[in-house]
């Protein structure tokens, strides 16, 4: 497995991680026992990084995790580099809101140590900015939890370059979580160049498209059960169906080349730059296998343009959001 400086933390992570928000049910329904195989055939093939947060499932997510780290030895959790989020709450009223305040932070973050059977993580998101925050004041306040050794790195998820370069100048943000792939090219706008500039990694969530980039979809029968995809405008038709027809080709480039689709996705993110990691997400220890290819695979110049031929920028039918998804990442350029 490929080994990548994360941020500017003194470590090597893996390229390709573990997006352990499908433990939690997600894309479909999953069990303890398969979480735990693909935590086993992670270690098993070198990779270090797991990615989750505190509501993914509502702290299942977190809790198979520490169930691992327990189960299998403490010395696992040492072997890997964890990541985990927090500042999606619900307000007096019950509606969903954002809160990038110190206290609320560390409280979630100490909920997550213990549901994880650890004293610290590696690398600490505030998963949606506050927009009435100043982001200043938030990377000072991920800062203290550094200094009190409850994290050793700061990150964001969804934000846009500017606010990157705000936060930065009051501490060194060593990720920025971003969805990313050859469906989802936005990052291109500003946020991968400003991420390189900074010596911040650019960690990409749905590098597979959310299934659209690889030999078997997420069948149109299964979307209606999926209370995220359902009402996902490019799963909604007839947009569907236009993305599984604009992406055949890409499965034939794939089939092509001799490698899965999946593998040929996450191979096109890490192709962006030395500072992009890729973290899937998956029910499945055999599809696992194929996205972990996607890490040992080096696209040359001519392989990069052949895709782009196939998968021309702005290919994809529908927004990545419906309007309700789309409160709280931000947008930009």
């Amino acid at each position: 497995m490929k080994m990548r400086k994360l941020g500017h933390l003194d470590t090597a992570v893996s390229a390709v991680g573990v997006g352990a928000m499908s433990f939690g049910n997600f894309y479909g329904p999953t069990t303890e026992e398969n979480s735990l195989s693909i935590l086993d055939a992670a270690a098993n093939a070198g990779v270090t990084h797991i990615d989750t947060a505190n509501v993914y499932a509502m702290g299942g997510s977190e809790a198979v995790i520490g169930k691992y780290f327990s189960l299998r030895s403490a010395a696992n959790r040492e072997r890997f580099f964890v990541a985990t989020k927090a500042s999606i709450a619900r307000d007096a009223d019950g509606n969903r809101c954002f809160r990038n305040d110190l206290e609320h932070l560390e409280e979630e973050l100490n909920k997550s140590l213990i549901r994880m059977k650890t004293d610290n993580v590696d690398l600490f998101y505030v998963h949606r900015r506050d927009p009435n925050v100043p982001i200043e004041e938030v990377a000072g306040a991920l800062g203290v939890l550094v200094e009190k050794g409850k994290t050793r790195g700061i990150g964001f998820s969804e934000i846009a370059p500017s606010s990157l370069r705000r936060a930065a100048k009051e501490h060194p943000v060593d990720a920025v979580q971003s969805e990313y792939s050859l469906s989802v090219r936005a990052p291109e706008l500003g946020l991968v160049q400003a991420c390189a500039e900074l010596s911040t990694s650019l960690v990409a969530f749905g590098p597979v498209g959310r299934s659209f980039l690889t030999d078997e979809p997420i069948s149109q029968c299964s979307v209606p059960k999926l209370d995220f995809l359902r009402v996902n405008p490019r799963f909604v038709e007839p947009n569907y169906s236009n993305n599984i027809l604009a992406t055949n080709g890409f499965r034939g480039l794939a089939s092509e080349m001799g490698v899965p689709a999946a593998s040929l996705a996450v191979a096109w993110v890490l192709a962006q730059g030395k500072h992009l990691f890729a973290i899937p997400g998956t029910r499945s220890v055999a599809h696992f296998e194929e996205l972990l290819l996607g890490g040992e695979i080096t696209l040359t110049t001519a392989d990069l343009a052949t895709i782009d031929k196939v998968l021309p920028v702005g290919w994809a039918h529908g927004d990545r959001y419906s309007v309700e998804q789309a409160f709280g990442p931000e947008r930009f350029c």
